[in-house]
C-alpha cells in the first residue's frame, strides 16, 4: 500500500508523457476510463467523511475487495492509514497504471488524499501436471499463468536467501511483467548483465508469451534452432539456476526461459536425473541420434534410388523397384508428397479438439496411407520410413527443436534430390557450420565440443551416476565451477 497524493506532479517510469502534468482528481481519472465496462467508482460512506474507492471488477475478487479495502474503511477499528506505505508522489500516469495493475485506488475526499492497495485478485488456473514435458518420475506439478505462483514453486524448493528475483516491465502497450530469477553466489555475472541488456534494449507493444521474448532476444534470429530453453517444469528450473543460469519468468505465461542453453542440453529432460544412468544414458543416445536420423532417412532414401542404386544389394533393391514399379513420380516428389500429409495430419489433428484430434491423426494416417499404396502414388517401403521419421522427430523434449528437425528435412531432401549422397554431405557440412557459429547469450552453442571441457561430458548424451558429477556446466561459467560435495552411501 502506497499514498498518491492528490494534485501532485512528479514523474514515474513506464507513464504516457501526456498525463504527466495532469492533476490527479476523480474526473481526471473517470475522463482516462471512459469505455471501460469493469472500471468501477464506488462512494463509500465512513463514520469520518466520504470515500471513494476506484478499480477494474475484472481483476479483484469480491471477497479480496471487501476484506482488503471496504470492511477497513467501515470499522473505525481498523484504518487503512496506519498499515500505509511511506508516502511517495506520483502522477496520473502512475495512478491510471496501478488501477491497470488489478489494485484498488482510495480517495479520501475530506483530506484530498488518494492511496493505491495491492488487491490484485483475478481467477487464476490451478497446479496441475504438464502435457508437453511429462514423465513418470519426479515431480508432476507445472507452472501456470500467473507469475506470483510461478516464483512461489521455484522457491519451495530453492530456499536460499541467495536465490534473487528482479522485477520490469516491458511492452510499450501491454506493460507486461517479468522476473528475472537467478542465485546471486552462483550466476555468472557477465551472463546476468547480458540478458538485463537485452530486456532493456527491447522495444515491443505487447507480449502474448515469453516465446515472443525468446524470439527479441535470440543471438541469430534467422536460425530454426531454439537458443534458449523453455520450460513448464519447477524442477527443471531449479536444476538450472543451480547450474549458474538465468531464468525469465512472465505474467500470463506458462513457460520459463533458461539462458543460456548448448545444443546437447536441449535433448535432455528432467526425468533423466531420477532414472538409472543406464536409462538416462540409452534414452538420451536415442533422442540424440534420432534427431539426425529423422533429418537423413527419406533423404537417404532419394539418393540411393535417384543417383546411386549400385549401394543397395541387389534383392534389397529388387524389392524397392516392385514396389515402385507404378509409381508415376519421381523419388524426390513421392518423399515430398508424402511428408507435406504427414505435416497436413499433424496440423490437422493439433487444431481440433484432443478427442478428435487423435482420430484423425490414426484414422487419417492409415487410410491415406493404405490408399496412396493401392493408387500406385507412393511405395509402401516409403510409407514405412516417413512414417518412423515422423516419430523420430517427436523424440527431442523440447518441441522447437523438433520443430526444427522438420523444417531442415525438406532441406535434405531438396539436396538429396539434386546431387544425391553428395548434396546430403554438403547439407550436413551446412548444418555443422551453423551449428558451430551459433551462441546462446554470446557463449559457443555446441558446448561441451567447442569449447572442450572434460567433465561436460559426463552429463551429455551419456550421463554418469550422480556421485560422480562433481562440476558445473561449463556453459554456465558459474562462479564456482565445482558442486558442493556429494557422497554416496557404501
Amino acid at each position: 500500500m502506497s499514498f498518491l497524493q492528490g494534485g501532485e506532479d512528479s514523474h514515474n517510469n513506464g507513464t504516457s508523457s501526456q498525463n504527466d502534468k495532469v492533476l490527479i482528481t476523480i474526473a481526471a481519472i473517470k475522463n482516462e476510463l471512459t469505455g471501460i465496462n469493469d472500471a468501477v467508482f464506488k462512494d463509500i460512506q465512513t463514520p469520518d467523511e466520504l470515500v471513494t474507492i476506484i478499480y477494474f471488477s475484472s481483476l479483484i475478487e469480491k471477497l479480496t475487495l471487501y476484506r482488503t479495502v471496504i470492511f477497513p474503511l467501515l470499522d473505525q477499528k481498523e484504518d487503512l492509514l496506519k498499515s500505509a506505505d511511506v508516502p511517495e508522489k506520483v502522477n496520473l500516469s502512475g495512478v491510471l497504471f496501478s488501477i491497470t495493475e488489478g489494485n484498488t485506488i482510495v480517495y479520501f475526499h475530506k483530506k484530498n488524499l488518494f492511496i493505491t492497495v495491492h488487491t490484485y485478485s483475478p481467477p487464476m488456473s490451478s497446479i496441475i501436471g504438464s502435457d508437453t514435458e511429462s514423465s513418470v518420475i519426479g515431480p508432476q506439478d507445472a507452472f501456470t499463468e500467473s507469475l506470483k505462483t510461478n516464483l512461489s514453486l521455484i522457491k519451495r524448493r530453492l530456499r536460499n536467501t541467495g536465490l534473487k528475483n528482479e522485477d520490469y516491465t516491458i511492452g510499450t502497450e501491454t506493460n507486461t511483467k517479468i522476473s528475472v530469477v537467478y542465485m546471486e553466489h552462483i550466476v555468472n555475472k557477465d551472463n546476468l548483465d547480458k540478458v538485463l541488456k537485452k530486456i532493456s534494449e527491447i522495444k515491443h507493444p505487447g507480449f502474448n508469451d515469453i516465446s515472443v521474448l525468446k524470439q527479441l532476444m535470440d543471438d541469430h534470429p534467422f536460425s530454426p534452432f531454439p537458443q534458449f530453453h523453455g520450460t513448464v517444469r519447477p524442477d527443471a528450473a531449479v536444476n538450472y539456476l543451480l547450474d549458474g543460469r538465468v531464468a525469465i519468468l512472465m505474467n500470463n505465461s506458462q513457460a520459463l526461459l533458461i539462458c543460456p542453453i548448448s545444443f546437447f542440453e536441449l535433448f535432455t529432460s528432467p526425468e533423466d536425473y531420477y532414472n538409472r544412468w543406464t536409462t538416462a544414458s540409452l534414452l538420451r543416445a536415442l533422442r540424440f541420434f534420432g534427431f539426425f536420423l529423422t533429418i537423413i532417412l527419406t533423404p537417404t532414401y532419394i539418393s540411393v534410388l535417384s543417383h546411386h542404386p549400385e549401394m543397395l544389394p541387389f534383392n534389397v533393391l529388387l524389392n524397392l523397384q516392385e514396389s515402385r514399379g507404378k509409381v508415376p513420380f519421381s523419388p524426390v516428389l513421392e518423399v515430398l508428397f508424402m511428408e507435406l500429409v504427414i505435416e497436413i495430419l499433424r496440423e490437422a489433428g493439433t487444431r481440433m479438439p484432443t478427442k478428435i484430434g487423435q482420430t484423425i491423426g490414426i484414422v487419417g494416417g492409415i487410410v491415406i496411407g493404405t490408399a496412396a499404396v493401392e493408387a500406385s502414388l507412393v511405395s509402401n517401403v516409403l510409407i514405412v520410413l516417413v512414417a518412423i521419421s515422423a516419430l523420430l522427430s517427436f523424440l527431442p523434449p523440447n518441441f522447437v527443436m523438433s520443430n526444427a528437425s522438420r523444417s531442415i528435412r525438406y532441406l535434405f531432401i531438396v539436396a538429396a534430390g539434386m546431387f544425391g549422397l553428395y548434396g546430403q554431405m554438403i547439407a550436413f557440412a551446412w548444418l555443422f557450420h551453423h551449428l558451430l557459429s551459433l551462441t546462446s547469450l554470446g557463449t559457443p552453442y555446441m558446448t561441451p565440443v567447442i569449447p572442450r571441457k572434460w567433465s561436460d561430458y559426463l552429463n551429455s548424451v551419456v550421463r554418469v551416476p550422480t556421485l560422480y558429477r562433481r562440476r558445473k556446466a561449463g556453459i554456465s561459467r558459474a562462479q564456482s565451477t565445482k558442486k558442493p560435495p556429494v557422497e554416496g552411501g557404501k
